[in-house]
């Protein structure tokens, strides 16, 4: 797949965190995952640093791939549910792109477990302790790399706890202090909802009543409006977004960038939507 970037502004400096859901090639080819691979690309050619991150699903071909363990990021250990979960941090690349994706692992959750939904399309009972290893476990890495982004865009449902762990984590030591946060909303809906078990292992997590309240009988409406309200920017990924969720952000006032199939045009607006969060502070 070839773009042409349109380089219509000066070289722009700046660190942005990308968590996503999917990433192509890695992942089936979609709107989300296609996003994924791409805007991060344009974003570095910008001259901006960049990290991106997403879940090492069982399905992804490690050998065909060639993902390696990064040794100094891995070996920490995460407490989900009052238990011990090993954090295994992997990296692969996409020489065309000159671009290292990270994958948060764990033989439990991830790479050992399988597909998200069961064979009728339902949610998994474990994926609530799931997302919450991700979100977690990418904000962790990130801190032990001493890597402070200005801003975090994540993407999909996968990456919906991200808002959670970032405030808890600063509530800690403010490693991201003033950091903003983009979401990019996609169709990615699902039947069901998480365990009835979610709030109480949220609240062992350092969860405020507000969190609880945000995020109670979590299903996927649920929990992507929780993130919408946490986020300052809003990105309208897919054509075929829930107008709910459009909805919803534009009337909680949050930045909203509509869906453009033109993809130069639209990471340029998404570009953008970066500087108009993070002012001057993107071009440090």
């Amino acid at each position: 797949m070839h773009i042409e970037y349109n380089m219509h502004y000066s070289m722009a400096k700046g660190r942005i965190l990308y968590i996503n859901q999917v990433v192509t090639p890695f992942s089936e080819e979609n709107d989300a995952s296609v996003l994924g691979r791409y805007l991060p690309q344009y974003t570095q050619e910008l001259g901006r640093e960049i990290r991106v991150f997403m879940p090492l699903f069982n399905g992804i071909n490690e050998r065909k791939h060639q993902l390696h363990e990064v040794i100094r990021l891995s070996g920490m250990n995460l407490i989900v549910n009052n238990c011990d979960h090993q954090l295994i941090i992997k990296v692969g690349s996409i020489p065309s792109a000159r671009l290292q994706v990270y994958f948060i692992d764990n033989e439990e959750y991830f790479s050992h477990y399988g597909s998200t939904f069961d064979d009728s399309g339902i949610l998994k009972p474990n994926n609530d302790e799931r997302i919450l290893f991700f979100g977690r476990g990418a904000l962790e890495a990130v801190r032990k790399l001493a890597w402070q982004p200005h801003l975090i865009h994540f993407s999909g449902w996968f990456s919906g706890m991200v808002p959670f762990y970032l405030r808890r984590i600063n509530k800690e030591n403010a490693f991201f202090t003033g950091t903003r946060t983009v979401l990019t909303l996609t169709d990615d809906a699902f039947e069901g909802r998480f365990a009835e078990e979610m709030e109480k292992k949220m609240r062992a997590d350092g969860a405020t009543a507000k969190d609880l309240r945000l995020y109670q009988n979590l299903d996927y409406m649920t929990l992507m409006k929780a993130a919408i309200t946490y986020a300052n920017g809003i990105v309208i990924g897919s054509p075929t977004v829930n107008p709910e969720l459009i909805q919803f952000a534009k009337e909680n006032k949050r930045h909203v960038l509509e869906y453009n199939p033109v993809r130069a045009d639209f990471y340029a607006r998404i570009n953008k939507l970066y500087e108009t969060l993070c002012g001057s502070a993107l071009n440090n």
